[in-house]
């Protein structure tokens, strides 16, 4: 996002906001903050999730500026894998993060990580040196045999030039 809101501090919040009432503020803080571009006021919470919903949920039927919701990210998180297709829980990010359970608690703050760390965290420092990537796979591989998951395409997600 071009107004350096989503920063290394907001990823920080969001990974440690289990453990501390610090990092819970700071992370409300910043989503609950209305912003302003091209006219348009918005509050950073929608405009992850419509970034959310245009990178990763494409699938569903998601139109160009619809947030996403609840039953986007659930069905879309078991579908994001670091790295490689190593089909293990090191390898899928929402259990990278410690996500088991995407629901109506966590969705946003779900879709907020995954913004942030492709935006100031260490997706973003290891996409520029060429090190681990974030993969996005086919819908719900744990319902898939193992020659299912070896046949999966992945792509990579690539944020281009200007900050989301």
């Amino acid at each position: 996002m071009a107004d350096k809101i989503i920063d290394r501090a907001f990823y920080d919040s969001i990974v440690h906001f289990d453990e501390s009432d610090e990092a819970k503020d700071y992370y409300y803080s910043v989503m609950n903050t209305v912003t302003e571009i091209g006219g348009t006021k918005d509050t950073v919470r929608n405009r992850i999730l419509r970034d959310y919903s245009m990178l990763f949920c494409e699938e569903l039927g998601s139109v160009p500026g619809q947030m996403a919701i609840e039953e986007d990210v659930e069905k879309t998180a078991d579908r994001l894998y670091l790295g490689s297709t190593g089909f293990d829980p090191r390898h899928w990010y929402r259990m990278h993060h410690r996500f088991p359970v995407i629901d109506e608690d966590n969705y946003d703050r779900f879709a907020a990580l995954v913004i942030a760390d492709l935006s100031a965290g260490p997706l973003k420092d290891a996409a520029v040196n060429g090190e681990e990537v974030l993969l996005v796979g086919e819908a719900d591989p744990f319902s898939m045999t193992e020659e299912e998951r070896a046949r999966q395409r992945f792509r990579r997600v690539e944020i281009g030039g200007e900050e989301n």
